[in-house]
Order: structure tokens, then C-alpha cells, then sequence
């Protein structure tokens, strides 16, 4: 055979090869595609499930004005949970949301009660009051991106230590105590939480109101695939003119945001903020969005899987205080070990 014959044989049968290659691989990525499609379904399952189960413990889970409390309940978390699946897709984390909501509802309390008074007009005061709640969640929110973006200290060290001064200024303003709304400006804020539109709660509203307006934020502006990038690779998106530090201070200020607007809507519930106020509501918001399919390292989340989380852990309260499979005061250890399982299944997919 001569030299050129053997030539055409080599490179007819390189050329098999990497085409062989190329099949493989796309193979592997259509694969990896299906996966990753079937596992942002996952969440969605375990709810679809959770509520079929909920349904054959208890008749009265699958009524209208259960599903609504669930939802109602839910509303708080939720929006927090939707500027924290910001933060956590930046790769940070935020410790401080439950202590941060209790002082800004003690904030909006005691300035209410002292506006009612000063601008002659209760229901100005309490209008300024909720306005105050965003503004205070906006504010700590930017305290916490100087920090950690300028100062650069680990967003866990610096939301650790405000998660302490947030609750101990609380304490100290009620001293030890409760902060109450006075009667007349409680019933005039009322119906902020027990108002409804269209049959629906108006916290409720505001829940979907948020998520959808985080989704537009995260999937279709430079911001949203800034904080995605980030997430992924800070180093290279340095690289890629991102302004990282900017994107940081934004994301931890729409994060305080989301706060307040959860606080202003959870005052007129009870009308009182105490030292115990936003208990645990950062591990609740945390866990809505790992639920929900986000990776706690950051780089990847959506809204759509946070909801979700948060609806699926307040269903799970819900079925066990219908049922009576286990004691109410396991609802958070059920929790956590579908927090723990859920992570488990994220590390088996990496």
C-alpha cells in the first residue's frame, strides 16, 4: 500500500473517532440536560406528593381556607426567602433576617406610636410606619454589603454579629419585655394582614407580587446574570468588568428590602414585636431556597424553586398539626432532616 493510501486511512479513521467523540458527548450533555431538568422538578414532585399525603391524613387539608392559612403563613417567609435566594446564588448568606425583621417591626412600632401623636393623623403614621419598614430593611441591607463588600469580611462573620446587636437593641428598647401598638392604631393596621383582594390574603398577594418581580429581576436584567456570575466565579467576573462590589451591596440591600416588606406586613398580625419575634426565620428562609433547588455554594437558583420551597415546609407543618403522626414540636426537626436529605441529593449530582 503506498504512502498516500495509508495517509487517507489514518485520517479517514481519526476522522471516526472524533466524530464517535462528538456523538459522546453530545449524548452526555443531553443527558446531563434531562438530569438537571428532572431535578428542578423535584421540588415541585415532593409538594405535588406531600399534598396527596396531606389529603388522605385529614379532609380538611385539601379545603380552600386551609390552603389560604397555609399560604398566609407562608407569605413571610417566602419573601424573604426571595432576596435570599439572591444572596445565596451570589454565594453569600445572611444569618441576621429573623433578628433583622424583629428590630425593624419594634422600629415601625414605637415610631407609629409616637407619629400618631406628632403628625395628628393616625393613619399617617401608620402609612409612614410601612414605609419605614423598607426603608430600615433597605438601610441594614446596605450596612451589611459595605461590610462585607468593602471591608471584605465573610458575609457569614458579619451577618453572625448582626444577628446578635439586631435582637439585643430589640431587648433593650422593650426592655426585656413586648412592644405594643397602641389599640386604636392597632385596628387601623389591621388590615394590612386580615385585609384580602379578591378572596385573597393580602400577604398572600404580596408573596407572588415579590417572587414574580424577583424572577423578572434574576432572569432578564445585566444585574440578575451579574449575580449569577458571581455566584459561579467571582474571580473571572472580575475579570469580565463585572463590578462585583457594587452587585454585592445591591443584592444584600434587596435582600433587606424583601425584610422590611415582610416585616410591614407581619406587625399588624399581632401588633407587637418581643425578643422572640422572627425566631429561626433565617434557617426557615435558608431552607426554602436550598429546598427549592438552589446551590448553597452559589452559582444556580431560581424563584420559581424557592417558592415552592417555602410552600413545601409550611405544608409540612401544616399536615403534622392536622394530623397527630408525630408531636407539633418536631415540626422543625422534620424539617431539617428534609433540609439535610435535600442537601445530600445536591452533593450526589455534583
Amino acid at each position: 500500500m503506498s504512502q498516500p493510501e495509508i495517509a487517507s486511512g489514518q485520517g479517514r479513521s481519526n476522522g471516526q473517532a472524533q466524530a464517535r467523540d462528538a456523538t459522546e458527548l453530545r449524548r452526555g450533555a443531553a443527558g446531563r440536560s434531562l438530569m438537571e431538568r428532572f431535578a428542578g422538578l423535584g421540588p415541585v414532585i415532593g409538594l405535588i406528593v406531600l399534598c396527596a399525603v396531606g389529603a388522605s391524613l385529614n379532609s380538611e387539608f385539601a379545603t380552600l381556607d386551609n390552603g389560604l392559612n397555609v399560604l398566609t403563613r407562608t407569605a413571610f417567609i417566602g419573601i424573604i426567602a426571595v432576596g435570599m435566594c439572591f444572596v445565596i446564588i451570589l454565594g453569600g448568606i445572611d444569618l441576621s433576617v429573623g433578628s433583622m425583621a424583629a428590630l425593624i417591626a419594634g422600629c415601625v412600632i414605637m415610631f407609629i406610636n409616637w407619629a400618631a401623636g406628632a403628625f395628628a393623623s393616625p393613619l399617617m403614621a401608620v402609612i409612614v410606619g410601612t414605609v419605614l419598614a423598607v426603608v430600615l430593611g433597605a438601610g441594614f441591607g446596605l450596612a451589611h454589603g459595605l461590610l462585607i463588600a468593602k471591608g471584605r469580611i465573610e458575609p457569614f462573620i458579619v451577618t453572625l454579629g448582626t444577628l446578635g446587636i439586631y435582637r439585643a437593641y430589640l431587648t433593650y428598647f422593650a426592655d426585656g419585655g413586648a412592644l405594643t401598638l397602641e389599640n386604636n392604631l392597632a385596628d387601623l393596621y389591621a388590615p394590612v394582614y386580615y385585609g384580602n383582594l379578591l378572596g385573597v390574603p393580602l400577604p398572600v398577594v404580596a408573596f407572588f407580587v415579590v417572587a414574580a418581580v424577583g424572577a423578572v429581576i434574576l432572569n432578564k436584567t445585566a444585574y440578575g446574570r451579574h449575580v449569577q456570575a458571581i455566584g459561579s466565579n467571582e474571580t473571572v467576573s472580575r475579570y469580565a468588568a463585572v463590578d462585583v462590589d457594587r452587585v454585592k451591596i445591591l443584592t444584600y440591600m434587596l435582600l433587606g428590602i424583601c425584610v422590611g416588606t415582610a416585616t410591614l406586613f407581619y406587625v399588624p398580625r399581632l401588633g407587637s414585636a418581643s425578643p422572640t419575634t422572627g425566631l429561626l426565620w433565617e434557617l426557615e428562609a435558608i431552607a426554602a431556597v436550598i429546598v427549592g433547588g438552589a446551590a448553597l455554594k452559589g452559582g444556580h437558583g431560581t424563584i420559581i424553586g424557592t417558592v415552592v420551597g417555602a410552600i413545601l415546609l409550611s405544608v409540612i407543618s401544616n399536615i403534622l398539626n392536622l394530623s397527630s403522626l408525630i408531636s407539633v414540636y418536631l415540626n422543625a426537626a422534620v424539617q431539617g432532616f428534609v433540609i439535610i436529605v435535600v442537601a445530600f441529593m445536591q452533593k450526589g449530582r455534583r
